[in-house]
């Protein structure tokens, strides 16, 4: 738990305001003994500079640029790659070979001390002192990486749950503000509109190893909590737009960048599950929060929705800043290579995450956020099918949050708070899914990929393919 907190926000804090003379790293330790090979005359193994590539985001290492010490160059694990594992391999494409993977890990399990690396200009490169190092995200304990996948849903949770929780107080905005029901909805709009703008810049963000995920997570994620104070009390129309924008807008990080969490803790084969749970409660904020909020805006008023996302962020913001640690492995190692450079005084100790941050650009920024998404989507119809279908069945969710107030009271004579019951059958849905999804990955994808790879793409579409045919049948039976 000490680690945990030391690598938090408010870890941090508590190290800057001491000076860093409490929540020590190893480093920092006056029983430290500095690795071979970073404060010795240990003759090292040259490493193998790689070209960089169009974008600085992409760092993939050499396969040879790790060394297990003492062990003949056979023996070394496949990758030096400061986003995997010390002793995985470097290729992480579709046709990855597990075998090697799964020998890696039989290698982490010894314990082996790894080598650093050094360059033609005498530059050390900083690594993995081990290849089981704790520091290493994909080496921490299941409880430790179960608990930050947990703050990571119901961190994803309470913003997804800040945009349809609005829905119930449009009556109640229409009336206060004299505006129509379509301009009423502006409010619900421009949240989901924020939201969608906002990881295009803060997903870059946190690739900059310098700053990581964490500082993105904590610090839009208080901004955002801090919102729903104004958004309570504002007695403006175009005052509540501009606080729901800015809301969606500093509560998105989540949206592209949780998923880039989870693959920091957890390998190739065994992500999808994380993913399954984590879609699972972004698909639940939007369809509790109107149930939530309708009961309360019928005995209250429609600023209550607000207090209600701020009861609900503000404990999970906390919670965040206490003990949300950093997963960025590129990060972690920048971080390292400070503090070894500080333990040692040898300047030519640096990350590679540092060499390739030397040359980032604002243009290398611009062209991750704004252009690499939708050449991906033009070369790969795997993804531009994905990210077409999810769009489509998006944009059909949200229209149930319009279409049910026009529905159930007018027809069926509902409340306010009843006509939000329905979407308890999105609960009912996720309790079936996910666990026939899990159970169809693991015991189906899962033995094919640890005997041919990953294969194609395509392949592991075919549960959202069957999963097509139910939409167009929902919305048949609802019009029914």
């Amino acid at each position: 738990m000490k680690d945990i907190i030391r690598d938090s926000t408010f870890g941090q804090i508590v190290r800057l305001l001491s000076n860093n003379k409490l929540l020590l790293y190893p480093e920092e330790d006056p029983n430290f003994k500095c690795p071979k090979g970073y404060d010795d005359n240990t003759k090292l193994p040259e490493a193998v500079v790689r070209e960089r590539t169009r974008s600085f985001f992409s760092t993939a290492s050499n396969p040879h640029n790790s060394y297990i010490a003492d062990e003949e160059a056979a023996t070394t694990p496949e990758s030096k790659n400061e986003g995997g594992s010390p002793g995985e391999s470097a290729d992480k494409g579709e046709n990855a070979d597990l075998g090697r993977a799964s020998t890696a890990r039989l290698e982490r399990t010894k314990s082996r001390p790894i080598l650093p690396s050094e360059s033609a200009d005498g530059t050390i490169l900083v690594d993995w002192y081990m290849t089981d190092d704790p520091e290493f995200p994909q080496n921490w304990s299941s409880g430790k990486k179960l608990y930050v996948s947990f703050q990571i849903c119901v961190y994803s949770f309470a913003v997804y749950v800040g945009s349809s929780i609005y829905s119930p107080a449009l009556g109640g905005v229409m009336d206060d503000f004299n505006v129509s029901a379509v301009t009423g909805l502006l409010g619900l709009a421009l949240y989901v509109l924020a939201y969608g703008i906002g990881p295009m810049i803060f997903a870059p963000m946190s690739e900059i190893p310098a700053i990581g995920r964490t500082p993105i997570y904590v610090w839009t994620f208080v901004l955002f909590v801090i919102l729903q104070v104004p958004t309570a009390l504002v007695d403006s129309f175009a005052g509540l737009l501009v606080l729901r924008f800015l809301a969606g807008f500093f509560g998105s990080p989540c949206l592209a960048t949780g998923a880039a969490t989870f693959q920091d803790m957890y390998s190739m084969v065994k992500m999808p599950h994380l993913l399954a749970f984590w879609a699972g409660a972004v698909t639940l904020g939007p369809a509790l929060a109107p149930i939530v909020a309708g009961f309360s805006i019928s005995a209250k008023d429609w600023h209550w929705f607000a207090w209600e996302e701020l009861w609900l962020s503000g404990p999970i913001c906390l919670m965040m800043v206490i003990s949300l640690p950093e997963t960025s492995a590129p990060n972690i190692l920048l971080r390292r290579a400070r503090r070894l450079r500080k333990l040692t005084d040898k300047v030519n100790l640096r990350s590679q995450s540092e060499i390739d941050q030397a040359d980032m650009t604002a243009s290398d920024v611009a062209y991750d956020a704004l252009i690499k998404p939708w050449q991906i989507n033009l070369l790969d119809p795997a993804v531009a099918f994905t990210t077409v279908y999810t769009a489509l069945v998006y944009g059909i969710f949200y229209s149930f949050f319009e279409s049910f107030p026009l529905v159930f009271p007018v027809m069926y004579g509902f409340n306010l708070g009843e006509s939000q019951l329905p979407f308890l059958a999105v609960v009912v849905s996720l309790l079936i899914c996910i666990p026939l999804y899990c159970y169809y990955y693991y015991y189906v994808v899962e033995p094919r990929v640890k005997v041919s790879g990953f294969g194609e793409p395509e392949e592991r579409l075919i549960p959202g393919l069957i999963a097509t045919f139910f939409v167009p049948a929902g919305l048949f039976l609802f019009e029914y």
